[in-house]
């Protein structure tokens, strides 16, 4: 298969890969909206214009942009200690730390800032990813088994669920185990069954048909996507930092993710152009009543898979959710513990503690990075850009060590020069490390 990089006009392989894609970000886009702590409707908003729009500037044929699991749990932790998760003020807070991180990433791709793809070594991904995952997964324990978090912290919150059997709901337990079932065992069916449309599809009638009485996703409005910038703009200020720090390390994920198809496919691709779609990308879900989008690892392999040939396949997605948003109150009766079990089963795969604990005797100077961005990540939870920005902290302290420990320096150009080189080739996509980025289902 040869891809093309221009928009051109559609062909049968991107319609077939847009209608594929489509069926699995529908019911991962009300999953991860509950991860960033906002209403499962909002989901729906940030999954619909952003793929539209991006299509028209990306320059990855593969790269499927919406909801991802790290952004999502970055604008969490960006908005948690600023409003209340779910509540309107959170909700307005989260719309417009899309357009702050689209405004950021729009201005570095005009500066052609493409050089941030380079950023995050693979050990401070490593790190990072590992330590996300767990926060993640622990932030749907208390859904899976039918209670809710509280006040308490993420890890807190998991702990005491798990540990208090009193709490669960034997009926959320096990409709979050067949979730998870389903979804992991789909792909050896066949790589485009589609296991998660599947499982949602039978929980909402399931649940229909015996009246559930437990937790629920709850009212959505259906309609299609209004566009509003009645946002409380005085908080732009406060919104800037975190919208910086989730714009420079969110557009690590989709960056891995087109470079290890360009290089597969033997097809160009611009970093900087990418950069620039993904902020135009967030800008529409801010317009839309989002919050902040990236690129999706799975649903991108799966439009790789499903024959995409242009970034038409992308606009294709975003179409189809744009036109069935009108049905989405037929979903309304779906337990709360589906979208808890396909979040864990699209993550609990990202925790790599095996190849961290192998990078000890490898290299360990890269274990110390990676090790070090585990634990600050988790410490500094759920400001998890802490611990990310900590681990790149990390890095460039062990790069200069090593430069200054085994070669001679000159002048500060070669260091530039030679660090530039340095997270180049720590970049390079490896078979096994392709799927590195969050959302690996």
């Amino acid at each position: 298969m040869t891809a093309r990089t221009s928009i051109g006009a559609p062909e049968a392989g991107d319609l077939f890969a847009g209608i594929t894609v489509a069926l699995v970000l529908l019911p991962q886009s009300l999953a991860y909206a509950e991860i960033a702590g906002v209403p499962p409707a909002i989901g729906l908003a940030a999954a619909a214009l952003p793929p539209l729009v991006a299509a028209f500037f990306a320059s990855s044929p593969f790269l499927q942009t919406g909801p991802v699991a790290l952004t999502s749990l970055l604008t969490f932790g960006a908005l948690e200690t600023m409003a209340s998760a779910g509540s309107a003020d959170y909700i307005a807070l989260a719309t417009l730390l899309a357009l702050v991180v689209g405004v950021v990433r729009m201005t570095l791709g005009l500066l052609r800032g493409g050089i941030l793809a380079y950023v995050m070594t693979d050990s401070t991904v490593l790190g990072f990813t590992s330590a996300a995952a767990i926060l993640i997964i622990s932030s749907q324990v208390p859904t899976m088994f039918g209670t809710t978090r509280g006040d308490r912290g993420v890890l807190d919150a998991a702990w005491q669920t798990l540990t208090d059997t009193s709490v669960w709901s034997a009926t959320s337990a096990v409709l979050a185990l067949l979730t998870i079932v389903m979804v992991v065992a789909s792909p050896r069916i066949h790589p485009l069954f589609p296991g998660v449309l599947i499982v949602v599809i039978g929980s909402v009638a399931w649940s229909r048909f015996i009246d559930y009485d437990g937790q629920l996703i709850g009212e959505l409005p259906g309609g299609f996507v209004s566009l509003s910038l009645d946002l409380p703009w005085d908080s732009v200020r406060s919104l800037i930092l975190p919208g910086i720090i989730i714009a420079v390390v969110g557009y690590a994920e989709p960056a891995s993710i087109a470079r290890t198809f360009a290089a597969e496919e033997k097809v160009p691709w611009n970093s900087t152009k990418e950069l620039f779609s993904q902020g135009v990308a967030n800008i529409a879900s801010g317009l839309a009543g989002g919050f902040p989008v990236g690129g999706s690892f799975s649903r991108s392999a799966l439009n790789h898979l499903a024959g995409a040939r242009s970034t038409w396949a992308g606009g294709l997605t975003g179409l189809i959710i744009l036109l069935v948003q009108p049905l989405s109150p037929l979903l309304e009766p779906l337990p709360r513990s589906v979208l808890g079990g396909i979040v864990f089963a699209s993550v609990f795969k990202l925790v790599k503690i095996k190849r961290m604990v192998d990078l000890v005797s490898d290299d360990r100077l890269h274990s110390l990075v990676a090790w070090g961005t585990f634990v600050a990540t988790l410490v500094a939870s759920p400001r998890v850009e802490r611990g990310v920005l900590f681990g790149i902290a990390l890095s460039i302290c062990a790069f200069s060590y090593r430069h200054v420990r085994y070669r001679a320096v000159r002048s500060p150009v070669d260091i530039a020069k030679s660090a530039v080189a340095h997270l180049r080739a720590e970049n390079v996509p490896q078979p096994e490390a392709a799927g590195v980025g969050l959302d690996n289902l």
